[in-house]
């Protein structure tokens, strides 16, 4: 589903962050152009 897709991973300081989402994504085969850890508050 996301092989060969890019992406850009917007992660949550008191969720799942950034770089955990990130190598999810990779592992399913996805292209990472950007990703960060938010704080929503």
């Amino acid at each position: 589903m996301f092989k060969g897709k890019n992406v850009i991973v917007v992660g949550e300081r008191d969720g799942v962050p950034g770089p955990a989402i990130a190598k999810c994504l990779q592992a399913a085969g996805a292209n990472i152009l950007y990703k960060t850890t938010e704080c929503f508050v």
